[in-house]
């Protein structure tokens, strides 16, 4: 069993980590920067280490002061969370030649799955449907004129090593192509250290749904269903519920099971999370694999009973998963929204420091937060400062409490998104389900 485990990351998502890791009886190490220094995961963990400046190559991605940290405290194994290092192949790889246990996939798992051309690649030979377009990297904007029209315009081009929405750009004519593959070229080797690129078919108006997967050392491989995460902006997602309320039975688990064939193909263990693009007839297509644990897992979490970072925790200690497919049930409808230090009309980050902070709390309702009345927002990190989550017996009961919930919401001191997202999750198309990646550009 491990005694100790290092959270490699900060905010909202190092304590939902603290919070499993204390009922299992786990001490937790963390780190902070300059500008976390008065951060709520600081205040909780059992122990805190100062790590460097503010900016995260300072701090959050200094692997050699983290591994310092990590040797000095004795820790058995590190948690990454999600971002920073979490789908670092490297920072895996050291991990295992430090004599600490990564909690997550293996580093060459994680390298082929981030990048895009080899992923995509891999899972066509797995037998998982992809989106028509390459399967190898562009080497010149005639090339990718070529292919384009080969395809059929619209199509999106895509950074090899694109994450997070970045490194994508939609091309809906060749007039568009040159401007495009230069400016999208220019952006990830700005953001990822590499300019490679590949094309593929460009889905109008589709669906986001993904699975989420546990897998075990053994080679035991479990969906615990999926979650539809489609309202988005910039291909940032703002809103994801589970189930979904547009796929039926037979296509949810035709695309859990292709997702499990296709983690045991590549030899996949910890959790991870394969996203499908779904269009309106239902026919779905991989879009990526995500070796790490989401933003979005605690609507899974609510609707399987399953705690999915403790799953992490006891999969990397190489227990078996306890249970079987048959054995996960899922109840309710749980719907999740981010809650961002943002200025609501220009959706630019709103820094500053909180001044009130209410959150309500009743049935159904459960917040994973990472701040407190007078924490400091900043402008080197994500604006995420919280997410609130509800569950109901069904998606009307949910979406009550969704509505309930933010409009008793209290920050002050900082603007934030709750004002969009009360327009979303009152919009009649959200209560009719008509959720789509293009809902915030149709309706809002």
């Amino acid at each position: 069993m491990f005694e100790k485990i290092l959270i490699a990351n900060r905010g909202e998502i190092a304590i939902r980590i603290m919070r499993t890791c204390e009922n299992l009886g786990i001490s937790t190490i963390v780190i902070y920067s300059e500008a976390d220094k008065d951060s709520l995961h600081v205040k909780l963990a059992d122990k805190a280490y100062f790590i460097g400046g503010p900016r995260v190559a300072d701090s959050y991605l200094n692997m050699e002061k983290i591994f310092e940290i990590a040797q000095i405290c004795d820790v058995d194994a590190i948690h990454p969370g999600y971002g920073l290092l979490s789908e670092n192949a490297e920072f895996a790889r050291k991990c295992e030649e430090k004599g600490f246990v990564f909690i997550g996939p293996s580093p060459n798992i994680i390298s082929a799955m981030g990048d895009k051309i080899k992923a995509r690649s891999m899972m066509k030979k797995a037998g998982v449907p992809v989106v028509p377009g390459i399967s190898h990297p562009l080497l010149s904007v005639e090339e990718a004129i070529i292919e384009a029209e080969k395809i059929g315009y619209p199509i999106m081009l895509k950074a090899s090593s694109g994450g997070g929405g970045i490194g994508m750009q939609v091309v809906r004519s060749r007039n568009e192509m040159h401007k495009a593959y230069e400016s999208n070229q220019k952006r990830a080797k700005s953001f990822f250290g590499h300019s490679e690129m590949y094309l593929e078919k460009y889905l109008e108006n589709p669906r986001h749904i993904e699975i989420q997967l546990l897998a075990d050392q053994e080679g035991n491989t479990v969906f615990l269903w999926e979650r539809e995460c489609s309202i988005q902006r910039r291909h940032q997602k703002i809103v994801e519920e589970a189930p979904s309320s547009f796929i039926d039975e037979q296509t949810r688990l035709r695309m859990g099971e292709i997702a499990v064939l296709a983690a045991k193909e590549i030899g996949y263990t910890n959790a991870g999370t394969i996203e499908f693009l779904v269009d309106q007839d239902k026919n779905f297509y991989f879009l990526e694999m995500n070796t790490r644990i989401q933003v979005e897992h605690p609507v899974t979490e609510e609707i399987t009973g399953i705690d999915i970072v403790e799953q992490q925790i006891k999969i990397a200690q190489g227990h078996t998963l306890p249970f079987t497919q048959k054995q996960i049930n899922r109840s309710g409808h749980a719907i999740e929204v981010r809650i961002y230090a943002e200025d609501p009309k220009t959706h630019f980050p709103s820094p500053g420091t909180i001044t009130k902070l209410s959150l309500p709390h009743d049935d159904g309702v459960r917040h994973e937060i990472g701040v407190h009345s007078k924490s400091t927002v900043t402008h080197f990190y994500d604006p995420m400062i919280a997410k609130l989550i509800v569950k109901g017996k069904n998606r009307q009961q949910a979406i009550e409490r969704l509505v309930k919930t933010l409009d008793s919401y209290e920050i002050e001191g900082i603007k934030t998104n709750i004002p969009m997202l009360q327009k979303i999750v009152t919009h009649q198309a959200f209560l009719n389900g008509d959720t789509t990646t293009e809902f915030v550009k149709n309706y809002l």
